[in-house]
Order: structure tokens, then sequence, then C-alpha cells
């Protein structure tokens, strides 16, 4: 596995990742919400994030991170390299270049949440509502909060 920038050319094939894996994942949304969180990505997280994307033996696109500063804003993987290790190489990848890193993630997606934890992440707090306001609870990790615990 590798990873690169993403350029803008990158976008289409990163937001069919997103849909497949954010269908694999995150089953507490509806199609509905799927289609209305499209535009979002597409239109606004992807253009303003800065992105990395992990890539298979054959330089393929398998997952991507989108960071803003410290703070991951995106980190998905195509439902077919669940579970090989990419995920955790991307947060390597964002530690060496930002630091102790921060994220939030839905609650109601306990794969991520597990996952997290065990990359050495710890919850700091709990929003009921995600960023656009919908009722889908936001657990609120760092890894700075590790060293005063």
């Amino acid at each position: 596995m590798n990873i690169r920038k993403a350029g803008p050319e990158d976008h289409p094939s990163l937001l069919g990742i997103w849909e497949q894996s954010v269908r694999a994942s995150h089953d507490f949304l509806s199609e509905q919400d799927i289609q209305s969180l499209l535009p979002l990505v597409r239109d606004h997280a992807l253009p303003s994030l800065e992105v990395w994307i992990l890539c298979d033996e054959a330089s393929s696109p398998i997952g991507f991170m989108g960071l803003d500063d410290n703070k991951v804003e995106a980190l998905f993987i195509a439902p077919t390299s669940f579970r090989r290790g990419g995920g955790k190489v991307m947060l390597e990848h964002a530690r060496k270049l930002k630091g102790a890193l921060k994220v939030d993630v839905n609650e109601q997606n306990p794969r991520a949440v597990a996952f997290y934890l065990s990359n050495g992440f710890v919850v700091f707090g709990r929003s009921p509502l995600d960023s656009q306001g919908l009722p889908f609870p936001l657990l609120h990790l760092d890894e700075a909060s590790r060293s005063a615990a």
C-alpha cells in the first residue's frame, strides 16, 4: 500500500469509495440520508480538505483520508479492503504530518469507534447531533487526552 496526495481529478473515484464505505458501515443512515450527504462530500468536503489517497499495489485507490489541520474529517476505505490495515496506515501518515490527532465519530458506527479506540484515541466528549444538526450523535476523540488521563 502507498499513499499519495489527491487532486481534483481523483474526486469522482473518491466519492465512489465514500459511498461504498458508507453503505457498508453506516447502517443507521437511510437512502435519503446518503443521497443528501453525497453533494456535501462532493462539493464541500473533498475540495476543502487536505485529502490523501491510499492505493493498493497496482496504484488503484482503495481509501482516502481528509484532514483539516490535525483533525481527521474523513477516513473511508473501500469495503473490499476493510480490515487489511489501510486505516491504520492512513492514521500513521496523518500523525507524521500533523502530530496528535482529533476525530469525531458517529456513535452509531461501533466498528469505527472501536477502530479509533484501538489506535490510541480516547473519548473526551459527545454531541447529540452531527455537524449538519441531524440526530446522529458524535463522539469526540483525540490522542492528546491520553497523556492527561
